[in-house]
């Protein structure tokens, strides 16, 4: 039987919200009902769902995005909240055991963080992505899930980008690229 885990990559005030320092508007805010949906199943059957969630000190003169995109996700802040109903749903279900917040720092969720471990321990082989930007965090997080050997499923109706033609782009790089399901 296939252990899955369904990963949240940065659905957070700050990429979704109208005013959010780094947002992808429109296109993240019509994710809100499929992964707060999609979320909820995974925690209810059981499965790993898992948090990845972007966090920066501010003016950091040593993070390489402090060079390519304005201060966001800055620890402590309303911009690293999850965004809509999916905090109402991470508060409601935090306590569980099938559910991890990650802190990350770099652009995959695998990068300085234990999820490698988290997913390994529970003998997970099938990760399912969703989130945004779908060409920068999910993206990343993606790679690095292919070449560590697991098996990859992207929501097409659950990833977004601020940038469209990127958006395009990663979403065939993996199905070509990655050998990634698409759903």
């Amino acid at each position: 039987m296939t252990k899955k885990a369904l990963i949240n990559v940065d659905y957070t005030y700050d990429f979704v919200a109208d005013d959010g320092a780094l947002t992808c508007g429109k296109p993240g805010q019509e994710l809100e009902a499929y992964i707060s949906d999609l979320t909820e199943q995974f925690i209810r059957n059981g499965d790993e769902v898992i948090f990845a969630i972007d966090m920066h000190v501010e003016n950091d003169p040593y993070h390489p995005e402090t060079k390519l995109y304005p201060p966001h996700n800055i620890a402590g802040t309303k911009g690293r909240e999850l965004y809509g109903d999916l905090n109402r749903i991470y508060e409601d279900y935090k306590a569980k055991p099938n559910v991890h917040w990650l802190d990350k720092t770099r652009y995959s969720a695998f990068v300085g963080t234990n999820l490698d471990v988290i997913l390994r321990e529970r003998n997970i082989t099938e990760i399912h992505i969703v989130g945004v930007c779908t060409d920068i965090c999910v993206l990343h997080t993606a790679v690095d899930a292919y070449g560590k050997g697991f098996d990859i499923v992207i929501h097409e109706k659950g990833v977004a980008s601020f940038n469209q033609t990127g958006h395009q782009w990663a979403l065939e790089h993996f199905t070509n690229c990655l050998n990634a399901k698409s759903t």
